[in-house]
């Protein structure tokens, strides 16, 4: 992640909580100094520090802050991963900031190890989509690299995609195949089928990347043998960790799961103040 889109992230999200001032720890002596350490309440995968870090920095660059553990690491449950030392008032503005950035992006990651995990050992990789938190998408995607998957394109900038609407508006298929390549020549093409007779065309017609959308397992296992490697397979629609091995084991290259950056759950913080801070 670039430390300028950190920057302003933190920026935004800052401002969004503090507004023109938070009115409560002005009733906190300016002079107050507290040290205050962070728990991770439940067995998960580290990510986010440099965010956290930054919304201390950006409210006072003296709060000194020491993890004991790092973006990538699985934590266990109950354990201190975090100690701050500071004035009081920033490190009490700055603490909600801080923990939904961590928590935010530790789900991430955690989810992501979770999928990625259950098929260890295969050679397909699990993959992100663009189902993401708006205005957090790169930062989403970093924490799932943390976990051990894989991210798809970064946006509609740096891939194309051909879906069931876009094959609607240009025709065809093959139409919407061939004139990705006049129109992005430096860009691989990947397109969605939902049937193996229309993986048949996209093959015909020289897809790079088939994505096929919500295959049961049989048919899955018929794609891998008509495409005999033709061009990469993506497995996508109803993926959970129930089934994500089989549709692993039938020999597709990618598992894409929107999962991962949608449907996540923030791990379990908390942040404890030591009493003779008081």
């Amino acid at each position: 992640m670039s430390p300028v889109s950190i920057k302003e992230e933190v920026r935004r999200a800052l401002a969004e909580d503090i507004g023109t001032g938070d009115v409560t720890t002005t009733l906190i002596p300016a002079t107050t100094k507290i040290t205050a350490t962070i728990i991770c309440r439940e067995t998960a995968i580290l990510c986010g520090t440099s965010w956290f870090n930054e919304v201390f920095h950006q409210l006072d660059a003296d709060i000194a802050i020491d993890w004991t553990k790092a973006d990538g690491d699985l934590v266990p449950a109950n354990q201190i991963i975090c100690t701050l030392h500071g004035l009081a008032r920033p490190l009490l503005s700055g603490e909600r900031t801080a923990l939904n950035f961590l928590q935010t992006l530790s789900g991430t990651a955690t989810i992501a190890h979770r999928y990625a995990s259950a098929v260890k050992g295969l050679p397909v990789r699990i993959l992100d989509t663009r189902k993401t938190l708006p205005g957090l998408r790169q930062a989403q995607k970093y924490a799932v690299r943390c976990g051990g998957g894989h991210n798809h394109r970064r946006g509609l900038y740096d891939g194309i995609l051909i879906k069931e609407n876009h094959i609607l508006a240009a025709g065809s298929i093959t139409a919407a195949i061939a004139q990705a390549r006049i129109a992005n020549s430096n860009l691989p093409v990947e397109i969605e089928v939902e049937n193996l007779d229309e993986l048949q065309q996209a093959l015909a017609a020289g897809a790079d990347i088939l994505l096929l959308d919500n295959f049961d397992t049989p048919s899955l296992r018929k794609a891998v043998r008509i495409n005999q490697q033709r061009a990469k397979l993506e497995a996508s629609g109803s993926i959970t960790l129930k089934n994500i091995r089989q549709v692993a084991e039938t020999g597709v290259d990618y598992i894409s799961v929107g999962a991962l950056t949608k449907d996540i759950r923030a791990v379990d913080l908390s942040i404890r103040f030591t009493p003779e801070a008081f």
